[in-house]
């Protein structure tokens, strides 16, 4: 039973002289009053540091986010003393949410409680050292340059702010003047990111502890290759995931699962970082199972993986091959063609150019996370070329892909119009135009094309006369599609009303 005396708590302050002690020691003793089985000398004897490292690591498992951030859940064998326990958890990831971390006991998980955890990631450095030293003593060593004799000296650091600052018993200097030897690391300086948590273990020996937290430095995306056949109404689609860890740590043999999907979050306050170099790995082809998740879709790599620190790897994602696709030549105006005159001949127009597939399929027919498409032909040589990159959003089953892949060389339009006039109103007020345009579409290539012309029209609008039949999109967006031979061109001409 614990001595309540108070000779008994003032034996144990005076045990706890080190100044971290003493700031937990009201804690222990609360904990104390609150699980009396523990006496004072078995807190004096706990309070020596158990420390764990990625050596007792069971297993780990990662969930990655799409925004930059994790959960890691780690399992490790730890042996714990009955009752208090003070264990230092090494080898965390450096920008650990320490807010959002949750210590289990596997093994006996009743009566195992949490007292109280701290993260320490100030890491140990020279400058870090010194800085820890700053109003205390340090020995200062000099070396005789002619004879190598050497010379202790103590100096007490006055400032390490843009420079360090020493004082001698007879004089202050700037600067290093020699070695600088420390008599100790303070505690909270540590080699490597460390969670440090006091705890009560109901039992002695080895225990099964499972610790969970959200972390930054862990991101992936999707990115996918395309290959168009020679006629373009094909393509060949691979997807891969390419990850990368500058979380500070290293992930050996670690479950990998990716969510897809916005996830709201909080946003804690940001803190800049910087970047880190990273390297490349490719990981092998084995593909990844989806399932449902909530509103989200979840990828599970089948097998564990290595995600080494300030590394990439790309994992394969999908395989599809021989998927039918539609070209497609488009060219947008703007609305306020229709409201003034313009006298300007717009030649040259570029024709914008997409294709178009739909996710169903043999190797498709998943949902697909969002990404970049990269698209590639082989010339006649039979290299591949790129043609083009657009980057879908997430895209569920059966829904169509459309990608942008640049503008046409061999097409162009003209557009000129050939008539406006005000039948009523004022430019402000109940305004009805009248305006008509010609647009000539001219096409280079060896092969008969069709070109989307859509117009967005304001206002109330009626096309009143056309040479080819137009399709109403929408409440303001009109559409023609107009063929055109090879090596030929074709005339759009249309007369548009517009009420405002």
């Amino acid at each position: 039973m614990i001595d309540h005396s108070e000779f008994a708590l003032v034996r144990m302050i005076k045990r706890l002289k080190d100044k971290y002690y003493f700031n937990r020691s009201i804690a222990i003793l609360a904990y104390a009053i609150t699980f009396p089985v523990i006496t004072f000398s078995g807190f004096v004897f706990a309070l020596d540091e158990k420390i764990s490292t990625a050596q007792d690591q069971e297993s780990i498992a990662i969930t990655i986010y799409n925004e930059n951030f994790a959960l890691v859940r780690d399992t490790r064998r730890v042996v714990l003393d009955q009752n208090f326990n003070r264990l230092a958890w090494r080898d965390v990831s450096a920008q650990i949410r320490p807010e959002t971390a949750l210590l289990r006991n596997l093994t006996t998980p009743t009566l195992f409680h949490l007292l109280e955890q701290n993260f320490d990631f100030d890491l140990l450095t020279p400058t870090k050292l010194l800085e820890k030293y700053s109003g205390k003593e340090v020995t200062v060593i000099r070396t005789n340059v002619s004879t190598g004799a050497e010379t202790s000296e103590i100096a007490t650091v006055l400032s390490t702010n843009e420079g360090v600052v020493l004082k001698f018993s007879d004089r202050i200097e700037t600067g290093v003047p020699g070695r600088l030897i420390f008599p100790s690391v303070p505690e909270n300086l540590r080699d490597k990111p460390t969670l440090l948590v006091s705890l009560h273990s109901p039992s002695q020996g080895k225990q099964n502890l499972e610790l969970s937290y959200l972390t930054q430095g862990l991101s992936w995306h999707a990115d996918y290759v395309a290959a168009l056949n020679e006629t373009d109404t094909m393509l060949d689609l691979n997807g891969l995931v390419t990850l990368a860890n500058q979380s500070g740590i290293a992930y050996h043999n670690a479950g990998l699962q990716l969510v897809a999907g916005d996830v709201n979050r909080v946003q804690p306050e940001r803190i800049a970082r910087k970047m880190l170099a990273v390297a490349s790995e490719m990981a092998d082809t084995a593909q990844m199972k989806e399932e449902a998740l909530f509103e989200y879709h979840l990828y599970t790599l089948q097998h564990p993986t290595t995600l080494l620190e300030k590394q990439t790897k790309q994992v394969a994602l999908l395989s599809a091959t021989r998927v039918p696709l539609t070209k497609e030549y488009l060219l947008q105006g703007a609305d306020y063609y229709y409201s003034g005159k313009h006298d300007t001949i717009i030649q040259k127009q570029k024709i914008s150019v997409f294709i178009n597939f739909r996710n169903t399929g043999e190797g498709l027919g998943i949902p697909l996370p969002k990404g970049i498409i990269r698209v590639y032909k082989k010339d006649l040589n039979g290299n591949s070329q790129f043609i083009g990159e657009d980057q879908i959003d997430h895209t569920p089953n059966n829904e169509q892909i459309r990608l942008k892949m640049g503008n046409a060389f061999d097409i162009t339009a003209d557009k000129v119009q050939t008539d406006f006039k005000q039948i009523t109103g004022t430019l402000r007020n109940a305004s009805i135009f009248e305006t008509a345009y010609q647009i000539t579409v001219k096409n280079a290539k060896k092969e008969a094309i069709t070109v989307k012309i859509q117009e967005p029209l304001p206002g109330d609008w009626e096309v009143i006369s056309e040479s080819l039949s137009h399709t109403k999109l929408g409440s303001g967006w009109v559409e023609w599609k107009v063929p055109v031979p090879a090596e030929s061109e074709t005339k759009l001409i249309y007369r548009v009303r517009v009420k405002y």
